[in-house]
């Protein structure tokens, strides 16, 4: 079985770009089946967050020679987009690569912010969806599972996460410098998501004292005011409290274009108080228009204009890196012998099930001979022949992994399948 990831990221695509591949849930579930019943691929995962779209395959080369170009294909179809507009920005990783790079991931070395916690949710968000989707197997589920538990030991085992910084607090911190303190802002929440929710508390740690919540829905929004401080507004009442704000950070699921210039226009006439309005929006699709900033006393920045506040936090976690990259390599090395291990499995199968059809065609003759028997005697013989077919193959089943673990899985299954006379499954 080989590997194959196929992704772009906030490291090699602008965010105009990302938010057109961004998939929506039903999407996402639609073009994993479509996927795995057009393309002869036997497994299939899909991470799509604000910083990254990446496929993840298992596939066996000789009945796929190229799935890049057609997973491509696929991509550019689900999404209405011309390949050609995406294919410079992509990366491909094949096989070891494949394992090392969901590793870094899921450890929060390829976030834009490093560190980062909110990545290895994502990553067992999207091993989940894959899991109740079915289109994962023996091979993507080991590579989740170590991605997982690497991301996990990094964050138990390292301070990468120390004073851990997000893409909201990393929003909160540009509006600092753009603005100054920030107790006498006027701020305004737009969504109620996580990165909302990272948003809010990270104005709270700052006891900025006025800070509002808008949401589509409104109870989700009185919800977070509650938790975090705040007041909440219901999604009516936008253009006002806009004309309200000094800052916006917005960050809510629409699909398309929250604020443009023909909405934000009226409701600066209406502002009464003399400061510019600032809008950090950290929505993926964006929320804000960036026509916006060409209108006179308005800023707007997105996730891509935070690469400086991730720059000046990097220092704090640079130490830690080696020890992270560390574990990575550790968790690498397991996988790649679990890998291995797997292709023992069809072999070992099909033996195991050889055996259990010689055992049950061998106690339908004896109960010809013995007649009628106890039921208990029965189950004591029962019990008694799959005794000895586990004992029989217990040693050729260790060895058969063994072998297979230090890449000698086709020659010993060969060598089974001509011992034992199996047929190919």
């Amino acid at each position: 079985m080989s590997l194959l990831c196929l992704g772009l990221s906030h490291n090699t695509a602008p965010i105009h770009l990302r938010e057109r591949l961004d998939f929506k849930p039903e999407q996402l579930t639609a073009f994993l089946h479509k996927a795995t019943t057009q393309l002869p691929l036997d497994e299939l995962a899909v991470i799509s967050t604000c910083n990254r779209v990446e496929l993840y395959a298992a596939y066996r080369a000789e009945l796929i020679a190229d799935p890049a170009t057609a997973l491509i294909g696929l991509l550019a179809q689900s999404h209405g987009l011309s390949a050609d507009r995406f294919t410079p920005h992509l990366y491909h990783y094949r096989d070891t690569a494949v394992m090392r790079h969901l590793c870094r991931v899921a450890a929060g070395l390829d976030s834009l912010v490093i560190g980062e916690p909110q990545i290895l949710g994502q990553v067992t968000e999207a091993f989940a969806i894959a899991q109740n989707e079915r289109t994962v197997g023996t091979c993507l589920t080991a590579l989740f599972q170590a991605a997982i538990r690497c991301g996990k030991r990094a964050r138990s085992e390292t301070q990468i996460s120390r004073n851990p910084a997000s893409v909201g607090s990393m929003a909160v911190r540009l509006a600092e410098e753009l603005v100054g303190d920030l107790g006498q802002a006027r701020v305004l929440v737009l969504g109620a998501g996580e990165m909302a929710q990272l948003v809010l508390k990270t104005l709270r740690q700052r006891h900025v004292p006025q800070v509002e919540v808008i949401n589509r829905t409104h109870s989700r929004a009185v919800e977070l005011a509650d938790h975090w401080g705040g007041q909440a507004y219901p999604w009516s009442q936008l253009a006002e409290r806009l004309a309200w704000a000094d800052l916006v950070i917005t960050s809510t699921a629409a699909t398309e274009i929250v604020i443009d210039t023909a909405v934000l226009q009226p409701i600066l006439a209406q502002r009464t108080q003399e400061s510019e309005l600032l809008f950090i929006d950290i929505a993926v699709p964006r929320d804000v228009d960036p026509g916006v900033a060409d209108l006179p006393g308005v800023h707007r920045y997105d996730v891509d204009d935070l690469q400086e506040q991730v720059e000046k936090s990097l220092h704090e976690r640079e130490e830690e890196i080696p020890k992270v990259a560390a574990i990575i390599d550790a968790e690498v090395t397991l996988l790649q012998l679990q890998i291995r291990q797997l292709q023992a499995r069809p072999i070992i199968t099909d033996l195991r099930l050889k055996a259990e059809a010689i055992r049950q065609q061998e106690l339908a003759r004896t109960r010809r001979f013995l007649g009628e028997l106890d039921p208990d005697d029965w189950q004591r013989i029962e019990r008694l022949t799959q005794s000895l077919v586990n004992k029989l193959l217990h040693e050729p089943t260790l060895r058969l992994r063994t072998e297979a673990g230090n890449g000698r899985a086709a020659e010993f299954a060969d060598t089974v399948r001509q011992l034992f006379a199996l047929e190919e499954s």
